[in-house]
């Protein structure tokens, strides 16, 4: 082989790498919000006078942590806040830092602070770090030495260990609404610096609202599609329904301009399932499926089914159901379109109870017509000796003293007793508890019947 031209080959692999080094970004990286007036959506957040809004204006920013789904602006927003707090920023994640990371951290918050300049602490996927790991920040975050954002997808009470907790706010940010992704992507299509406005596209509608629709809430995942398909198009040309599933291998549902069959079709599994016809929830369970609809959101919906419609009746089709999730998380599609199958079915063919969807409904009625009304004092926890003088636990009685496991004590507060919300029925599992419910029940009675204070009965 020519020595020449082998380094010649070799040329070209090198400037292929520089090339690549020098790559523009992605759109969604690139469209990232700078400040808070451009940032869409979030506005229970980020309206005019909320908190975290006021203390930005104000520079009395406190540490908070970002709860919400992917792609719904967590780290975009930690961003922001530091550029217009004129903070410095440092970003980790908990995946990969250890606390000898954290530790150079605060040696830099440390510099920083010497330059008379905050430092904030963006910490992605917080839920990761282990106990060690945010107890190496936390006095640092106690001092005021810094300042911690953090991001989960994850109940943070459940990773986040309690002193951290209590020294930061947790914030909720929703799913984009289908109204704030289509301005993102329409701002995208727009602007000629950062998107996608120098190639002069236009997108059909029906196009934009199946990438709307299969983000799913997610602005990233949004973007993502508008990049894909925008591949397919050459300057000035139009991206249509076609190249939209052609991109993102994803079939539209046949839904008008209101998603109105997308609903119907929901409507039509949920109904049948509650009428107990397992060949019809098959049916529109396959509709769904072959029209492209998400599985995941079916699963949802079938989880919900389960407590709403099934219930105590058969306390197992909760499981089924979650199982389910778990199951097509694992093997997806195709495969995974059986566990679907399967549970449809169960639900079908369970005996059915709406017992719990209207107690509860009950219970969230009363709560908002009598407020929050006070503990009864008996079944209050005294872990002081203060509580246990002002009466906290005294009289109660420790229900596996007795017979059954069962003690005649009120547990409701006193403007309350004797009110019933759950009425079990004769269905499946719920005759059980019925029959259970309906002897305690009888023990209550005659013990309220002893007393001068008794309240209406059951």
């Amino acid at each position: 082989m020519n020595p020449c031209g082998a380094r010649q080959h070799m040329d070209l692999f090198e400037e292929h790498d520089r090339k690549a080094a020098v790559m523009v970004p992605p759109l969604a990286e690139r469209m990232r919000p700078e400040t808070l007036d451009d940032f869409q959506g979030q506005t229970g957040i980020l309206g005019p006078d909320s908190l975290l809004r006021r203390a930005i204006a104000d520079d009395k920013l406190f540490s908070v942590i970002f709860w919400g789904p992917p792609g719904s602006g967590k780290t975009t927003l930690a961003r922001i806040i530091a550029h217009e707090t004129k903070s410095h920023f440092e970003t980790i994640s908990a995946v990969l830092a250890g606390v000898k990371d954290i530790k150079a951290i605060i040696a830099e918050a440390q510099v920083q602070l010497r330059h008379h300049k905050k430092t904030i602490l963006f910490v992605d996927e917080i839920h990761r770090f282990n106990k060690a790991q945010q107890d190496a920040f936390l006095p640092h975050v106690e001092s005021g030495l810094i300042t911690l954002i953090g991001a989960t997808t994850e109940n943070p009470s459940f990773e986040v260990i309690a002193p951290l907790l209590s020294r930061a706010r947790v914030m909720v940010l929703e799913p984009y609404s289908p109204k704030d992704l289509t301005a993102i992507l329409k701002q995208a299509l727009e602007e000629k610096e950062r998107g996608l406005g120098s190639l002069s596209l236009s997108v059909a509608d029906e196009a934009l609202e199946h990438m709307v629709w299969t983000a799913d809430g997610d602005a990233r995942t949004a973007l993502n599609n508008l990049e894909v398909a925008a591949s397919l198009v050459g300057e000035g040309g139009q991206i249509t329904l076609r190249m939209v599933e052609e991109a993102l291998q994803r079939k539209a549902l046949q839904y008008d301009k209101k998603g109105e069959e997308h609903y119907n079709l929901i409507s039509a599994l949920h109904k049948s399932l509650r009428g107990s016809d397992p060949d019809a929830a098959l049916y529109w369970l396959g509709r769904m499926l072959e029209a492209g609809e998400d599985p995941l959101f079916i699963l949802r919906r079938m989880i919900r089914f389960a407590s709403e419609d099934v219930g105590n009746a058969d306390p197992t089709a909760l499981s089924v159901a979650v199982s389910a999730l778990q199951a097509f998380q694992c093997i997806g599609l195709p495969e995974g379109e059986l566990a679907l199958a399967q549970t449809a079915v169960y639900l079908a063919t369970a005996p059915k109870s709406n017992a719990l969807y209207t107690g509860f409904s009950a219970v969230k009625k009363e709560i908002r017509r009598t407020g929050a009304l006070p503990v009864p004092l008996h079944i209050r926890n005294a872990p002081t000796r203060l509580m246990k003088d002002l009466g906290y636990g005294k009289g109660y009685q420790y229900a596996h003293n007795f017979p059954d496991a069962h003690v005649p004590q009120e547990y409701l507060p006193e403007k309350l007793r004797g009110r019933a919300y759950y009425s079990p029925t004769n269905r499946g599992y719920e005759k059980i508890i019925r029959d259970r419910l309906q002897k305690w029940y009888e023990i209550r009675r005659k013990l309220r019947a002893g007393t001068k204070d008794d309240t209406a009965e059951r």
